[in-house]
């Protein structure tokens, strides 16, 4: 009598966190959905979607890999610079500045988009390169980091100024939203209670 064996189930995020460690050297734990690990090769920094595309309106092609996730998009910066990004806010007068913007660092995780190349479910929401990393490029002397820094190279982007461009999407991306709020309220109509 002959058994059969079944073959090995495959990972539940299609191998993606297996591609990333393999073609990139990037940290990532599988999934679903798959992560990166930040902190390590890169950290992350996160704005609204519309913010992200001023962002990038304004940077140009200055700004290393970008994602978006959501309604969030993730920009891709030099490992530490998440340490870095409320000095640098209260240095461009953003501090106390009530923005939309977070930065991944050690320890955080940042949803995998599918890797370049691979066709997906193309489920709502679900995490895709806007600017994918290229395999068998170092990507990170491309991202944006301090000049001054350590790990800042003299070709990479400058993490200030996409700081400052970042800060000054998300408040006009706010800014925007509650002027839009507050003409809505003004045309609907109101009641007033009879007495």
């Amino acid at each position: 009598m002959a058994f059969t064996v079944p073959l090995p189930r495959t990972s539940p995020d299609g191998g993606i966190a297996r591609w990333y460690e393999d073609e990139l050297g990037w940290a990532a734990v599988a999934g679903p959905p798959a992560g990166l690990v930040t902190g390590l090769r890169f950290d992350v920094l996160e704005v609204p979607a519309a913010a992200g595309r001023g962002v990038l309106r304004r940077m140009g092609a200055t700004t290393g890999p970008v994602a978006l996730i959501g309604r969030r998009m993730g920009l891709l910066v030099a490992a530490g610079s998440a340490e870095e990004l409320p000095g640098l806010l209260d240095w461009l007068e953003w501090g106390g500045i009530a923005l939309d913007l977070a930065a991944l660092g050690a320890d955080g995780r940042m949803t995998a988009p599918l890797p370049p190349g691979w066709s997906g479910s193309g489920a709502p929401g679900a995490a895709v390169w806007l600017r994918a990393p290229v395999p068998g490029r170092e990507v990170e002397s491309s991202l944006p980091a301090l000049r001054s820094a350590p790990w800042g190279v003299a070709g990479a982007p400058c993490l200030v100024r996409l700081v400052a461009a970042a800060a000054a999407e998300c408040h006009r991306v706010r800014l925007l939203s509650a002027r839009t709020r507050r003409a809505a309220q003004q045309r609907s109509p109101q009641r007033f209670a009879s007495s």
